[in-house]
């Protein structure tokens, strides 16, 4: 993962100190609310529906146990509100007919980030100063700029890699980070970038989305999308250059952002995005950054052109850790005892199918760690958690860990003669659940619960789906299925891109959820990016999992031998799912 520079630590170390008197101005009354909002926002700190939410950047989702330590300790000793801010949200929270909010947790993200959801502002300089003290901070994790940039969580170590995209990564985010012409965009900007042949970083879906590629001559470069989103206008990025040389992606990247910046409406938060700009202005937009492009090129000097000495530079700060010292059985005599536990086990068996990639070094692997289990909301981990996540990555994996755009977390240096261990680790922990890319492993933002801008709750209805669906027989069953579920249409949990997504709505003050068939994240699983279809009228929260389970009962119903959800759907239509969805809905309220 990447070693901080000592430009690097000090450059976050006084931006927590400028934090600090930021936030004493405020408390004094010499900041005014007005303009103290802007500065916290800059530095991952919102106020959500009861208490502060605090998002922490995880460039790429690498995180070292040292950091995850002292996550833990911040689930532990900040994320907990003052009594009467909590009452109040309990007695608010009964009114739904809920009553679970947890407090002294850490909340992993759709874009590998960390949220807490408690931490009081008056303890938040103490937390910039924590993180600052393992390189951590949470400067553009919000606000109208560009944002964390997120990447394959296999990054480094994936067996279909054209080439490590954390250096480009890097270098984008050191450019971007306090950019002077770039910190107030007409909205937020989202980047995302992959190495591999397969997209695992739903670039597709990203303001910009950059897909590393190699032209016919071998010479290495990008795939350029710009202008994808979901929110209330899902949208798939433009290809604006199907090969740009390596070496000018930031000069390219300048120019995207400067017409956005230029042009992008500011009158209307709802139009704001880039999506909006690109899907009004079509190939004058993309005029507009070749111009603009060009005058960078031959007028301003290139400034940002990559040169190899500082690629160089950037990608000797990503050294693959040191492993740890010890004679290697023979990988014959590894796969051998491997096949023995498997078949004295028949839970190791589904966990080395699901759970376990192959690595780049054949000797390793890598090493999924499930946070989709009942009682837990997807993504959640306390305190005591998070340490044990720490303990396996020393233990396991040359202690680093990695956060995945699923919400679960990776191991990327596993021996594969440690993996029988580290699974009866992972199973005294809870983490060891075999339902990787299957129904129960959904994305699932904090909804209702937590957010102020939720319409509805996500938590439960992911808990109903997930006490539903707890046989693994079941599961292994109905296959690979992306489920996803978001308590609004700003779409954090991502229920566009699901083969199955829950969108939760207000009607008449009460809590709605449309369901949307046939989305695409761009996997090689899902094909290429797009968004569900909905399938009518919204349902009740008590319909919700009837309607799931009527459309899985589709699906097996109509599916050839080995046809997963999604190829079933495209190759039947949306028709009899819609139906059956539809029918559901009539028994619960001939039932009622």
């Amino acid at each position: 993962m990447y070693q901080y520079t000592e430009f690097d630590r000090q450059f976050v170390h006084q931006r927590a100190a400028q934090f600090r008197d930021q936030l004493e101005r405020w408390q004094k009354g010499r900041l005014h609310e007005d303009e103290f909002r802007p500065l916290r926002l800059q530095n991952g700190w919102y106020v959500q529906r009861y208490a502060p939410m605090l998002r922490v950047a995880v460039p790429y989702g690498e995180l070292s146990s040292k950091q995850l330590r002292v996550l833990a300790r911040i689930a532990r000793e900040y994320d907990e509100p003052e009594a009467e801010v909590y009452r109040k949200a309990i007695e608010t929270q009964g009114l739904l007919g809920s009553h679970k909010l947890p407090t002294h947790y850490a909340h992993f993200t759709t874009r590998q980030n960390v949220q807490y959801n408690w931490i009081p502002l008056a303890k938040s300089a103490d937390v910039m100063d924590l993180l600052a003290s393992v390189d951590m901070h949470g400067i553009q994790t919000s606000g109208n700029c560009i944002r964390n940039i997120t990447s394959d969580e296999r990054a480094g170590i994936a067996v279909d890699e054209i080439a490590d995209p954390r250096p480009f990564a890097e270098i984008m985010r050191q450019w971007s980070t306090l950019h002077p012409e770039f910190a107030f965009l007409p909205r937020k900007f989202k980047i995302a970038i992959t190495g591999a042949t397969e997209d695992r970083a739903a670039t597709g879906w990203h303001d910009v989305g950059l897909h590393v590629v190699k032209n016919e001559a071998g010479d290495i470069g990008f795939r350029v999308q710009v202008g994808g989103g979901m929110g209330r206008t899902p949208i798939i990025g433009t290809v604006l250059r199907e090969f740009l040389p390596w070496q000018q992606i930031m000069n390219y990247l300048e120019a995207v952002i400067r017409v956005y910046n230029r042009y992008g409406r500011r009158d209307n938060i709802y139009k704001a995005r880039i999506k909006i700009l690109v899907k009004a202005e079509g190939q004058r937009y993309i005029d507009d950054v070749e111009a603009e492009y060009k005058q960078i090129l031959e007028h301003d000097g290139a400034p940002h052109t990559i040169t190899q000495e500082e690629f160089d530079r950037v990608a000797a700060s990503f050294v693959p850790p040191t492993l740890a010292t010890r004679v290697l059985q023979s990988a014959e005599k590894t796969d051998a005892e491997l096949r023995a536990h498997a078949a004295d086990d028949v839970m190791f068996a589904r966990w080395l199918a699901r759970n376990v990639d192959a690595h780049k070094n054949p000797a390793l692997r890598a090493v999924t760690l499930s946070f989709k289990r009942l009682k837990q909301a997807p993504g959640d981990a306390s305190g005591d958690q998070l340490d044990t996540i720490a303990e396996l990555a020393d233990r396991f994996s040359a202690g680093e860990a990695r956060v995945t755009h699923d919400q679960n977390v990776v191991l990327p240096w596993v021996h594969a003669e440690d993996l029988h261990a580290l699974w009866l680790a992972a199973r005294a922990a809870g983490f060891a659940s075999a339902n990787v890319q299957l129904l129960t492993d959904m994305i699932a933002c904090p909804g209702g619960d937590f957010c102020a801008l939720a319409n509805a709750r996500s938590i439960p209805i992911a808990e109903a789906i997930t006490e539903r669906y707890q046989d693994l027989d079941e599961l292994d069953d109905l296959g690979e299925i992306d489920l996803h579920i978001s308590g609004c249409i700003n779409s954090c949990g991502h229920h566009h891109s699901g083969h199955i997504g829950i969108l939760g709505v207000d009607k008449d003050g009460k809590e709605w959820y449309q369901v949307t068939l046939g989305g695409s994240d761009g996997s090689v699983l899902s094909g290429a990016p797009q968004a569900g279809k909905v399938v009518g009228p919204s349902f009740s929260a008590a319909e919700v999992p009837g309607v799931i389970e009527a459309v899985l009962t589709t699906y097996r119903d109509t599916r050839a031998n080995g046809e997963t959800f999604i190829d079933t759907l495209r190759r039947v239509g949306h028709d009899p799912f819609k139906a059956a969805a539809n029918g559901a809905r009539f028994k619960v309220e001939e039932a009622a």
